[in-house]
């Protein structure tokens, strides 16, 4: 009996909650002036999450799909995307807000979750990773590499980028925003000045299985030869156990060597 009062209470305090979540983003509603009839409907995204991975909490805003600012809750601050978007992210009108949905999406976490723990279906989804630059190819003028993630629920991965066998230091934050779907997409850049050898892969594991999935970029008009052998020897030496046996299997049967350059 005992512990199903306490159930009971910590239910009823979710409800307090879900009836106090509506009046914390009500605004007065005016007339629309008639001009507004012709514009057309633009969405802004604000999303709040929670999980018992990492991240443990985020915050994604995107206008007509494209993300603006994620969140550093360590610092109680927004990042924007791009610099062009720094000014709007000093402005803190809304952070009392944002850490009443942190509380809640935790209370939720906390106090339900274990209730339905093998009740319902558990979504997945596997990484779907594409890598291109942001600006048309050019040799020896700065450009960005863009690793783009897509189909990712939940949103919990490690981006790795490498320069030929080599990882790449420094690399900036990874930005996860959700989509209409209910699903994740994320992405990762690496500012670069490309050459003719080059040899980028974007490495992302989605860590909740460990499922791990390896794009590559080469420049588009690498000579064919050239871009087997380079990537044989990226799988044979570059993914660990497994894609050094599949990558010494496809490097007997072509008979193409890898060069230690």
């Amino acid at each position: 009996m005992d512990h199903e009062r306490r159930r009971g209470a910590a239910l009823l305090r979710l409800l307090h909650l879900l009836w106090l979540l509506p009046y914390s983003r009500t605004a007065p509603e005016g007339p629309t002036p008639a001009w507004q009839d012709e514009l057309q409907n633009h969405t802004f995204q604000h999303t709040m999450y929670c999980q018992n991975w990492s991240p443990s909490i985020g915050l994604s805003e995107a206008y007509d799909g494209d993300q603006l600012f994620s969140f550093d809750f360590s610092q109680n601050t927004r990042v924007p995307r791009l610099p062009e978007f720094a000014d709007w992210a000093q402005k803190p009108g809304d952070t009392s807000t944002i850490f009443f949905d942190k509380a809640f999406c935790q209370s939720m976490i906390q106090e339900i979750g274990p209730h339905l723990e093998g009740q319902i279906p558990v979504s997945r989804g596997f990484p779907i990773v594409d890598v291109f630059t942001l600006k048309p190819l050019e040799f020896g003028k700065p450009n960005t590499l863009v690793c783009f993630v897509s189909n990712l629920f939940p949103p919990t991965l490690t981006v790795n980028w490498r320069h030929h066998l080599d990882p790449v230091e420094g690399i900036g934050p990874t930005f996860v925003s959700a989509v209409d779907e209910l699903s994740f997409q994320a992405f990762s850049y690496l500012n670069f000045t490309p050459a003719p050898s080059d040899l980028f892969s974007c490495i992302v594991t989605h860590e909740i299985d460990s499922h791990t999935v390896v794009a590559y970029w080469v420049p588009h008009n690498a000579l064919p030869s050239d871009l087997l052998e380079n990537v044989l020897c990226g799988v044979a030496f570059g993914l660990g156990v497994l894609g050094i046996i599949v990558g010494l299997v496809l490097i007997i049967y072509f008979r193409k060597p890898c060069s230690g350059d």
